[in-house]
């Protein structure tokens, strides 16, 4: 490996630090990108059974105590469930938006060692030619050894600057539609909740409704 890296000339110094920086976000956001991690199915549910059972407040509460992506959404909603439904989702879809840059943390980074890996690449490729000329200026075409020494310097960096990128790209994508695909199914869970809400509130008021309708007719 060190001779690898050896022959690879000083270029392999900052492709290596991208391969491992790249590597450690990967692993970071296998980590904490997990379903389990960012939409745990014991939250769901409970906050599904405050919802359902009209403990708005304890459900508020909740969210407030174990701030998340999902439960943040869900306080958002809460808190403006007073307004219209259609109030409620512009809410909801804010705060959907300003989740999305905490899931897909890192990203940034890894985009950038996506774009730069190729020309770290490609500037090895060019410090080997040209010590490949600077031989052929100095000594002629028979030095072999020394011709192969560039060649090969060109060649491997040229090839674990794509190494480094291939991977790193496709893991990219991946992340960055799974935070995607994330914020969407949290935004439909807070929906969710909010139609649970309106409902009640609309039974409530056709049931106060009925109260006052019969306080009326028994006073006539």
């Amino acid at each position: 490996m060190i001779e690898f890296l050896r022959a690879g000339g000083p270029v392999m110094i900052p492709l290596m630090g991208c391969s491992v920086l790249a590597l450690a976000i990967i692993v970071e956001r296998l980590v904490n990108l997990r379903e389990q991690k960012t939409l745990p199915p014991d939250e769901v549910e409970h906050l599904h059974t405050l919802v359902e059972g009209g403990l708005l407040v304890q459900a508020e509460e909740f969210c407030e105590k174990r701030p998340g992506p999902l439960n943040n959404i869900v306080l958002a909603a809460l808190g403006s469930r007073s307004e219209g439904v259609e109030a409620i989702r512009v809410v909801v879809g804010d705060q959907g938006r300003q989740e999305v840059p905490r899931l897909e943390k890192y990203l940034g980074v890894l985009g950038t060692v996506v774009s730069i890996s190729p020309l770290l690449g490609l500037l090895g490729t060019v410090t080997g030619m040209i010590g490949v000329f600077q031989v052929v200026a100095s000594q002629g075409v028979g030095q072999a050894t020394a011709l192969a020494d560039g060649i090969s310097e060109a060649l491997i960096t040229t090839a674990t600057g794509l190494a480094i990128a291939i991977p790193a790209l496709a893991f990219y994508n991946y992340f960055a539609g799974k935070a995607e695909a994330m914020v969407l199914e949290m935004e439909r869970l807070a929906l969710e909740f909010v139609k649970s809400i309106v409902g009640q509130q609309k039974a409530a008021r056709a049931e106060s409704s009925a109260d006052v309708a019969v306080e009326s007719e028994g006073a006539q």
